[in-house]
């Protein structure tokens, strides 16, 4: 992402375009199903990294009452969008390591758990 957003080849803006394009459209379709959303959650690498990412599909989906505040944007963290917006907009910080390390342990300790019964059963 780093790279697409760095580069000035036409290409590259079509994968950018494009990508806040589904995020847009798959938020749309929840948006929709559910009547209506009361927040929206960037996160993850791109999500916590890419105001100008996290700008346009706020564009996009300003149809929602989504209104960035340029500069929370900016910096990141914690609330992005306006006091006026209809959705509230933020920034959460994730751990995907330590996600992937718990739900490894589940299975392991599922797989144990079954081994034991098995050899006791």
């Amino acid at each position: 992402m780093r790279d697409l957003l760095a580069s000035s080849d036409p290409r590259a803006k079509l994968a950018l375009d494009y990508f806040v394009y589904r995020i847009a459209l798959f938020a749309g379709m929840l948006a929709a199903a559910m009547q209506g959303i009361d927040a929206f959650v960037f996160t993850a690498g791109v999500g916590e990294n890419a105001p100008d990412i996290r700008n346009a599909v706020a564009q996009r989906l300003s149809w929602l009452g989504l209104k960035l505040d340029p500069e929370a944007n900016a910096k990141g963290a914690g609330r992005i969008s306006t006091e006026g917006s209809r959705v509230g907009c933020y920034v959460i910080p994730t751990d995907e390591e330590l996600m992937i390390a718990r739900h490894t342990l589940r299975v392991l300790h599922a797989q144990a758990t079954t081994l034991l019964e098995e050899k006791h059963a």
